[in-house]
């Protein structure tokens, strides 16, 4: 570690109209608001905005399919088109909430399936990358996957996202949710995760704003990463 310690964030998903978003900007830097097509709708966005102007956290957008049932969380074969349609339209909507504010959004992060196919396909990750780059946005996403690579090639910066709770495969993969032991609960794994993953060098942590146990989750992650001298830092 250096003479001045690495920053790192701490990001929710937040505004999918769970009770508990309020105590969960209380405690992360970074808020990925829902666009209203997975989850929540154009109230809970705007409230989710202004809750977040008001803490000094930055706000970015969080994209996904339109699939309230499924909560965005079914995958679709989809085209590079669509899926910077998809995109562009929803993060536009935000946007144009957040500017109601005087505010403004700091980044995107696709939601549930879009993130995870983002991950690995090239064509949904051209899709994501264009739209970024067409609202000059930096996109969240896993080191050394698809995304990534693209990001680089298509010059759209690339924020190194981790999973504090989530089981990765040996390949550097998720564990699929409906998988046994995909979900980490153990606080002893999950702080050896955070670890690990800080010293990887990702710049920001993932908390699920739509599990019941993520504001004790994001308290025993800010714990872990004060023990380590890690301070917190938002993208504003």
């Amino acid at each position: 570690m250096t003479d001045r310690p690495p920053s790192i964030d701490l990001n929710a998903d937040l505004g999918e109209g769970c009770p508990w978003d309020e105590l969960l900007l209380d405690r992360v830097t970074s808020a990925c608001v829902c666009c209203g097509a997975h989850a929540g709708d154009r109230d809970t966005s705007l409230r989710t905005l202004r809750w977040a102007q008001e803490r000094g956290v930055a706000a970015g957008a969080h994209p996904g399919y339109a699939d309230r049932d499924g909560f965005g969380r079914v995958e679709r074969t989809v085209s590079t088109a669509e899926v910077e349609a998809i995109v562009m339209s929803q993060v536009q909507e935000l946007a144009k909430l957040a500017g109601s504010l005087g505010s403004r959004l700091h980044f995107l992060k696709p939601h549930g399936a879009l993130y995870n196919q983002a991950q690995r396909d090239p064509e949904v990750a051209r899709g994501v990358l264009h739209a970024a780059r067409a609202l000059e946005l930096p996109v969240l996403g896993q080191p050394a996957s698809t995304l990534a690579a693209l990001a680089e090639s298509l010059g759209v910066r690339l924020i190194r996202e981790g999973f504090a709770d989530r089981r990765y495969r040996p390949d550097g993969r998720l564990m699929p949710r409906a998988e046994p032991g995909a979900i980490l609960e153990d606080p002893a794994e999950v702080e050896a995760q955070v670890v690990r993953l800080v010293q990887q060098g990702i710049d920001t942590l993932c908390i699920h704003g739509d599990d019941p146990r993520s504001v004790a989750l994001a308290d025993h992650v800010r714990t872990v990463l004060c023990r380590v001298e890690i301070p917190l830092r938002s993208w504003l």
